[in-house]
């Protein structure tokens, strides 16, 4: 057990220099803030506009008149949202080359024969990638954080970090999978291609279920991202959410290991 946790360590430390030795992970870092910071600063400006807009028309109208307008809440759920869609675009960035890269540099074969596990390196190199995506919110919840405890009455931290729960969950499982199919070839372009469609038709599943009926539409609505990232970022936490993503995250490290085994299989 001590070697098989070493082994995923040595992985995750040169996964993780990595991206902290790469040009392309600072520029996507530097788009996400930006965007990222752009976005929020529109968020709360809507939200205080929309509120103080409503606190006229109670004075005109009556306090009855007017329903109830939760600035805090508001900002987190569409905040989170936006980060969500942009996390579409910036995940497949960071997956695509996990494993592609190593097949252009004739390195993965030396991976697919090493006495570490396909398992290992596996979980090793998405650990270093969640990590580094990690890095990337923390900036961004301090802002958050900065401008929420700030609300009054005090803003429930509960309903904030089970948003962020939610978001880093679905940033496993969309690198996850993004880590598979970066594994199926040797093109970053394609992997990152491939990976943004499939992640978009998980995203879009509660649509299409929608304009269906039966159990199809509620299997299309159960394997939706988009629907169990909503009920997080509402602080709302269900089993049912929690299985579903864990579920993404062992799906993509197993068919990954899979895949590896299949080109040990190969070269054997």
């Amino acid at each position: 057990m001590r070697i098989v946790v070493g082994n995923i360590m040595a992985i995750y430390r040169r996964e993780l220099q990595g991206y902290f030795a790469s040009p392309l992970a600072y520029a996507i870092a530097g788009a996400f803030w930006f965007l990222s910071g752009l976005f929020f600063v529109l968020i709360v400006q809507g939200a205080l506009m929309q509120s103080s807009m409503l606190d006229m028309q109670r004075q005109q109208m009556g306090a009855n008149a007017v329903p109830p307008f939760d600035v805090p809440s508001i900002v987190l759920e569409q905040f989170l949202g936006v980060i969500s869609f942009i996390m579409l675009v910036i995940l497949p960035m960071l997956t695509m080359g996990l494993y592609s890269e190593e097949r252009k540099q004739g390195t993965l074969e030396l991976l697919a024969t090493s006495p570490i596990t396909n398992w290992a390196v596996a979980l090793g190199k998405l650990l270093g990638v969640l990590t580094f995506f990690v890095t990337l919110l923390l900036p961004v919840l301090m802002y958050e954080a900065i401008v929420l405890t700030g609300a009054e009455p005090p803003f429930p931290g509960t309903v904030f970090w089970v948003g962020h729960l939610g978001l880093l969950l679905l940033a496993a499982g969309v690198l996850s999978l993004g880590m598979f199919i970066s594994s199926l070839t040797a093109s970053t372009i394609l992997a990152a291609i491939l990976t943004f469609v499939l992640v978009f038709f998980l995203w879009v599943l509660d649509a299409i279920g929608r304009n269906l009926s039966g159990p199809i539409a509620e299997v299309f609505g159960h394997l939706s991202l988009l629907r169990h990232f909503d009920n997080f970022s509402q602080g709302i936490l269900e089993t049912s959410a929690l299985v579903l993503f864990a579920s993404y995250i062992f799906l993509g490290i197993f068919l990954t290991a899979q895949s590896i085994e299949a080109l040990r299989y190969q070269r054997s």
